[in-house]
């Protein structure tokens, strides 16, 4: 089985006790990847997730860059409100940082997708929003069913 097909067969088994933000950290060896979730909700179907970490837990393929992960990711991903786009490639910091291409807008707030690449190991997913008229940004929530968030891993997986 594929990395999204395996993780979705777990994620549909999670069940958090309590209230409040829920963790799941799940490792699977054979995609060489540990999935770890922050959601505020879940259910069968959907979190509602604050933060997806995914950790590459072996050797990256020969030859791939920070910039061809990076741009991989940003053609593969398709299941989110906006695509992504690569917005910066610092290869000093080991880092790259892709967002929504066009970030959803309601009213003075917009809103919008931030991957964050540390090296070839770790991509983090979030999800902001900022208003026009005032500095400074905001971490939210996003809502995406088990068969989305699973396409996601996958896609930043690669």
């Amino acid at each position: 089985m594929t990395l999204p097909e395996t993780l979705l067969a777990r994620l549909s088994d999670w069940r958090p006790t309590g209230a409040g933000r829920q963790s799941w950290c799940e490792t699977f060896p054979a995609a060489g990847w540990t999935v770890q979730l922050l959601a505020d909700r879940t259910d069968s179907l959907s979190c509602l997730v604050w933060e997806l970490i995914l950790t590459r837990t072996v050797s990256p393929p020969p030859g791939l860059t920070l910039k061809a992960w990076a741009a991989g990711i940003a053609e593969r991903v398709t299941g989110l409100l906006e695509p992504l786009r690569l917005h910066e490639v610092d290869d000093t910091r080991h880092e790259a940082i892709l967002r929504s291409e066009a970030p959803t807008q309601k009213g003075d707030t917009v809103a919008y997708y931030e991957v964050r690449l540390n090296g070839l190991d770790t991509a983090v997913v979030r999800r902001f929003t900022a208003n026009k008229t005032a500095s400074g940004r905001t971490q939210v929530a996003y809502a995406l069913t088990h068969e989305v968030l699973a396409k996601l891993v996958g896609d930043i997986a690669g």
